[in-house]
């Protein structure tokens, strides 16, 4: 990977065939708002009005590949045919407005069946909705929480099998770009970490291992997932925590996931150990994007805590990272895109029914 001398937050961005028109990001967002993982019209306005405020990509939350593998009752999901219909409605609208749209692909593992944020983000048992939770070991997030399932060999191959599946359902639905989450404590995350993989067979154990099912999920997403689309990879670059993820495993991670086919690394970090102490701040985790795009020579994109204009063009031009993803910023204002480039003084079309406001 070169770094382009020329490159600022709207500078377009062309990854395999698709072409972002610039380098920002709507980032995965849980919206806890679906039933039986169906997409709905607040999905559609969620997501269709950052496509029209301006964001490049906009990729829809969590998305679970079954129905176990989601964090609540309320979560969306992408392990039926059915659900394509709803989510090729909202990514024709996304793409008519000038983002490309994507989808995150997630299994919770041990920090599924919980309550939503405003339902209490409590553990929850088969009476109130929830199910029997997964793990890579037999280890509760926290106090208090179920304690999960190893899953045996079967087991990791179908969930390999079910994020094939559902990359497929995403692909037919319209997206043009798939994400696979294995950030976050949630299982994907859950094996890569020796906090939480404590396993002695071939998933456990040394480095190599502890990847090994992060690697098959995405040799089999790549399998089904059209050459020309880019593959995106969220990871958590540290756990914050002495014995767990860091930033040098995560370097040497996106190095070997580049060469199975992926073609971003979308850098977060924590949430896989309880009260981590996590040191927060403007940009906090940019630095693990800077050194992932410096050792692993691939594409990344930054977020946490990316709040203004100037903030996000630096971290583009300054190369230390290829996109910026933004979250809570968006919810605040979906049109900060079209507010950024007034600020940065780049030439941004606004919507033809928005024309008069800008």
């Amino acid at each position: 990977m070169n770094s382009d001398d020329s490159a600022h937050l709207f500078a377009p961005l062309q990854i395999r065939d698709v072409l972002f028109r610039n380098r920002i990001g709507v980032s995965p967002m849980c919206e806890y708002s679906s039933e039986n993982g169906f997409a709905n019209d607040w999905h559609l306005v969620h997501l269709g009005s950052r496509a029209v405020g301006g964001a490049g990509l906009v990729l829809t939350e969590a998305a679970a590949v079954l129905p176990e593998g989601r964090i609540t009752p309320d979560d969306l999901g992408i392990w039926s045919d059915e659900h394509i219909e709803v989510l090729a409605r909202i990514f024709r609208f996304v793409e008519s407005h000038g983002a490309v749209p994507g989808m995150q692909l997630a299994h919770a593992g041990r920090k599924g069946s919980t309550s939503a944020p405003w339902k209490g983000n409590v553990p929850i048992g088969e009476a109130e909705g929830g199910w029997r939770i997964v793990g890579p070991s037999a280890l509760p997030f926290d106090k208090g929480y179920q304690v999960p399932a190893e899953l045996d060999e079967e087991g990791i191959r179908k969930v390999v099998e079910a994020f094939s599946q559902a990359a497929g359902r995403c692909l037919q639905a319209g997206a043009k770009v798939a994400e696979i989450h294995a950030a976050h404590g949630y299982l994907l995350h859950e094996f890569l970490s020796p906090l939480s993989n404590r396993r002695t067979d071939r998933y456990g154990g040394s480095f190599e291992n502890r990847i090994r099912a992060l690697c098959e999920v995405v040799e089999a997403v790549r399998k089904v997932w059209p050459e020309r689309y880019p593959l995106f990879v969220r990871i958590s670059a540290t756990d914050w925590t002495e014995g767990g993820w860091t930033g040098e495993d995560s370097a040497a991670l996106a190095g070997k996931l580049k060469r199975l086919g992926v073609d971003l690394i979308d850098c977060s970090t924590g949430a896989n150990v309880a009260g981590a102490k996590m040191p927060l701040g403007p940009g906090y985790q940019v630095p693990f994007a800077t050194k992932v795009r410096k050792e692993a020579g691939i594409l990344t994109a930054a977020v946490g805590m990316i709040t203004a204009a100037e903030q996000a063009d630096q971290i583009v031009r300054n190369g230390e990272a290829d996109m910026v993803f933004l979250a809570r910023e968006l919810l605040r204002d979906p049109y900060w895109p079209l507010h950024a480039a007034k600020s940065l003084r780049q030439k941004v079309e606004p919507p033809v029914q928005y024309t008069r406001a800008f």
